[in-house]
């Protein structure tokens, strides 16, 4: 890893679309960059995008599999500003949990979406939601399910 320009600083979208733009030149996909980092797919696509905050060493392993420097490495780890806001978010608290974790993951879901079916969406018409309880040591877990048909974009 090489730091450019110590005086410039990547913001994280900019870091993201570089991180992104390297992939695809170097043929690697969304679950390889994860399993460099050590962390599962969606964080880590989200982080890489601009969503989490990555530690030194998650982030030094992936600019050195996709030969990217310092910079890349520096915004990769700083604290990010989570989800662009177009209107006020819903003021129930669990509709706003919902509309946050779609803030956060959805561009990363949307890019492992595109990475395992194509260009495309999942539809929201031919669609099941799911809702379960897990059992878990620390609190029982809420298991939501989107299950959606692939529609592929076809020109």
């Amino acid at each position: 890893m090489n730091i450019t320009d110590p005086r410039t600083v990547l913001d994280k979208a900019e870091a993201g679309r570089i991180v992104d733009a390297a992939r695809v030149r170097a043929g690697k996909s969304w679950e390889e960059l994860a399993e460099a980092a050590g962390s599962a797919p969606v964080w880590t696509t989200a982080a890489l995008l601009g969503m989490h905050p990555m530690s030194n060493a998650q982030a030094a392993a992936v600019a050195d599999l996709l030969e990217l420097g310092g910079d890349v490495v520096e915004a990769l780890v700083a604290q990010p500003t989570r989800g662009d806001v177009v209107g006020p978010p819903p003021a129930d608290p669990t509709l706003y949990r919902f509309h946050e974790a779609l803030m956060v993951y959805g561009p990363a879901l949307k890019a492992l979406i595109h990475e395992e079916f194509g260009d495309g969406i999942m539809s929201a018409i031919n669609f099941q939601v799911d809702i379960a309880r897990r059992s878990d040591p620390g609190g029982d877990r809420v298991v939501v399910t989107f299950d959606g048909k692939f529609l592929d974009y076809n020109w």
